[in-house]
């Protein structure tokens, strides 16, 4: 392969694909000579050791130092590179503490001499610094992946600038990495389950009572795979908490969608749909991370993978009665926080033309509908009355999938109470042999916790059950607005539901506009300007300060004075030096050793608020916010990437921007040798969804890493939470935005924000704006697919103090 054809950034399969002298016109299989002649050398171990053209060997005199400017090359350079002897050195001379990474806490000389390509190996070049040794680290298990022992790798590969080698390694490695498909070839992978810990336990796979097509597969699976020993069982047609419980034991995977069909011959041909998981010990498709791996798949364009995860949705939502938790037996009576409404329509937008992408629309809106009516619109979920949806789930008992001592503590009183030891005690409240309402009551909550996504937190602990959270109620009225607009859109005004009724866009409006009304009464606090969770059951405001207060925002179910004064307090009390923090810290309270941190509590950042609050303050013409918030969250996941040999991690502390911390649960995606192969879901979608917020200036201050208070200061970005630039003077050039990004190409039409636009031109001009200001708002208000952060009113500080 001739070395021109061969991109320097491309994926390692193709990179690394043939043999790497092709591709280098200093190495030639001509010249055999040059990887046969050896010269002794000294090695710093004493004695005499021989020396291989594109081997390494360790001396014993110092290195003098490379001047900071090098002469420049007539050409690219390459290394030629023994990866056996190259990685042993390296990891020997630099991997001072062993785990098989090179980070900047390791205190190596941080310098390698690397054979050149162009001299057969018999020069060397330095290479320097933790970043390039750890891509050389990584770009050599990369090519072992491949099947190489010798490589040729270019410099360029090494010292790539970092954004883009992010952003490619998760467009062409990571999402790979992550994929999961439930058919022969796949379903060993996705049958381990850590969670599992009871010995010789055979891996189980749950079909739906009404999917026999999945049953003959998964009965012909296991005669295919006798050496798993995989249990095959049809769950009964209703599934009931009781039933649940009784197999608390019997861990298993669930089935998800497939292509069915038959062939020639009448025989069975079943495809199960592969889909991304959010990695580490998480082999499974969660309900939420879905979400936000879909919004950055369609930014790499990987529609079908997020089409793949709607068709799972709907499975589950037919066959399991919700969209949940995740496709495990012991989550069968959990959800999560739904996004289907808006995952289904941002996909639809990115399908290439088909005539069946109308059909498809309408079976996933369909299951979105059943899923709002049958789970969020019901008891115990709703909460009647407030017209409130509460995370609410129907599991009873001790959760099963926690770890084996997770609950001692909880349960020790109850056990010291009878006299029994705590095993003993957990035991026989498994059995029902015992009953303590007080305990039944806290795991109802510890249930609902892990079904708001956010396990765990103070904001939520001993009383989830009981809050109409901010978060929830926003995705439900974000389902109600998307409905409404999407039947006036694709459906003419009307939908036949498969429930046995025809639905209006008139009725979902009004549902929303009956929602935002009480979520303004009972979720929005006027005089401290942001949305807090109510206690149905206490019936009284929580006081604990969530950035989910945003959501808010993504929704559109705030009016434009609500969203000035949430983006004032909001900037104020969450806005951080790396992103956007979970809770402000006086909401979490003291820590000690009684009371340890919790993942979704201060000083911790995630990548759903950080996604939700970009789309938020892009949808109110709060441009410069959304960016400033995306450059903080940005250069956190950069500089980790760059000193930690390229790591992407679940979560971060962006107080004090480490991914490494002490929290429970630990922070997955960090545990990798050499090289990482998936990062993490939903913090990869965050990346690749961010770079969409950045102009081209902010793009090339990251990728030098330029910390995000240098970078506001130098370029006189305010900092404050107010915007920085008028609508009009808004930084050029704009990005070109895509849907498929969350970005709102695709804005509801239904929502407060336009609803408060729209209404403009009929209020008394009590305000006291002048009538060329009254003109201006009327013209804004008509304007057909005007953009955010051209509208005075929504983008201006002092217009939105009369609004």
């Amino acid at each position: 392969m001739d070395q021109h054809q061969v991109d320097v950034h491309a994926p390692p399969d193709e990179y690394y694909s043939g043999s790497p002298a092709l591709r280098t016109p200093g190495v030639h299989r001509s010249r055999s000579r040059n990887y046969q002649r050896t010269y002794p050398k000294y090695s710093q171990f004493g004695g005499e050791e021989e020396a291989v053209p594109g081997k390494l060997l360790p001396r014993r005199r110092s290195v003098r130092r490379r001047a900071s400017i090098d002469e420049k090359a007539t050409q690219p350079r390459r290394f030629l590179v023994d990866i056996d002897t190259v990685e042993k050195i390296i990891l020997e001379q630099e991997d001072t503490n062993g785990d098989y990474q090179i980070t900047v806490e390791d205190s190596g000389p941080k310098m390698l001499k690397v054979p050149t390509a162009s001299s057969g190996g018999f020069r060397t070049f330095e290479v320097r610094g933790t970043y390039m040794l750890s891509n050389l680290l990584q770009e050599m298990a990369l090519a072992r992946d491949c099947g190489m022992n010798q490589v040729v790798i270019d410099e360029e590969r090494l010292n790539e600038n970092p954004v883009n080698r992010l952003s490619r390694m998760i467009r062409t490695t990571f999402w790979n990495g992550l994929v999961r498909c439930m058919d022969e070839g796949g379903i060993q992978a996705i049958c381990a389950d850590p969670k599992n810990t009871r010995a010789g336990a055979r891996p189980i796979i749950y079909v739906p009572h009404g999917d026999a097509a999945a049953y003959e597969y998964y009965r012909g699976v296991a005669r295919d795979l006798r050496d798993l020993r995989i249990k095959v069982v049809r769950l009964p047609r209703e599934i009931t908490p009781q039933y649940v419980k009784s197999i608390n034991d019997e861990f298993g995977v669930l089935a998800l969608a497939a292509d069915v069909s038959h062939d020639a011959g009448g025989r069975l041909v079943y495809r199960p749909l592969p889909f991304v998981v959010p990695g580490g010990r998480f082999n499974e498709q969660y309900g939420w991370d879905s979400y936000f791996e879909a919004l950055g798949l369609l930014v790499d364009g990987r529609w079908q993978l997020a089409k793949n995860m709607v068709d799972n949705f709907v499975y589950e939502i037919k066959h399991y009665g919700k969209i949940l938790n995740a496709n495990r037996s012991y989550y069968l009576t959990r959800s999560q926080p739904p996004f289907l409404t808006d995952m289904a329509l941002k996909v639809y937008e990115a399908l290439p033309p088909s005539d069946g992408n109308a059909a498809w629309l309408r079976a996933a809106l369909d299951a979105a509908i059943t899923e709002y009516f049958g789970v969020w619109m019901v008891a115990p979920r709703l909460d009647a009355r407030t017209g409130l949806s509460c995370y609410h789930p129907t599991g009873i008992g001790m959760p099963p999938e926690t770890e084996s001592t997770h609950f001692d503590h909880t349960v020790q009183p109850y056990a010291e109470r009878l006299g029994v030891s705590v095993d003993a005690f957990k035991r026989m409240y498994a059995r029902d042999e015992i009953h303590e309402p007080e305990l039944d009551e806290y795991f109802v909550h510890d249930r609902a916790v892990r079904e708001s996504g956010h396990d765990t937190s103070y904001r939520l602990e001993r009383r989830c059950a009981n809050l109409a959270t901010v978060d929830l109620n926003c995705l439900l009225y974000k389902y109600e607005v998307d409905l409404a607009d999407a039947l006036d859109e694709h459906f003419g005004g009307t939908f036949a539901w498969s429930g046995g009724r025809e639905l209006t866009a008139a009725e979902w409006r009004m549902r929303a506009e009956v929602r935002r009304q009480s979520m303004d009464t009972h979720l929005w606090n006027e005089r401290k300007g942001l949305y807090f969770d109510y206690d149905v059951k206490l019936q009284e405001q929580s006081v604990y300060e969530s950035v989910t207060a945003f959501w808010a925002l993504w929704a559109g179910c705030a009016t434009p004075a609500q969203a000035r004064r949430l983006v004032d307090e909001g900037c104020r009390k969450f806005e951080v030096r790396g992103g956007l923090v979970s809770g402000t810290e006086e909401s979490r309270g003291k820590i000690s050793l009684l009371r340890p941190n919790r993942q979704w509590d201060f000083p911790f950042g995630w990548p759903p608020h950080q996604i939700m609050a970009w789309y938020g303050m892009y949808n109110y013409g709060f441009v410069d916010v959304a960016r400033r918030f995306a450059y903080r969250w940005l250069f956190t996941i950069t500089q980790a990437f760059v000193d930690f040999n390229g790591v992407v991690p679940e979560k971060f502390d962006v107080v004090n921007m480490t991914h490494r911390f002490q929290v429970e649960y630990g922070n997955v995606g960090v545990d990798f040798k050499k090289v990482p192969r998936e990062g993490f879901g939903w913090m990869n979608a965050s990346y690749q969804v961010g770079l969409t917020y950045l102009t081209s200036h902010m793009r090339r201050a990251l990728g030098t890493l330029t910390p995000p208070d240098v970078f506001f200061q130098k370029s006189n970005w305010k900092t404050d939470g107010t915007p920085s630039h008028s609508p009009t003077s808004t930084p050029n050039p704009v990005p070109v935005f895509i849907s498929e990004a969350g970005t709102p190409r695709y804005r509801p039409q239904s929502n407060a924000l336009h609803a408060a636009l729209r209404g403009l031109g009929s209020k008394p001009d009590a305000r006291g704006l002048s009538a060329d200001a009254r003109k201006r708002q009327q013209q804004l208000a008509l304007a057909a697919g005007g953009s955010p952060e051209d509208d005075a009113r929504v983008g201006d500080a002092s217009n939105y103090h009369n609004l």
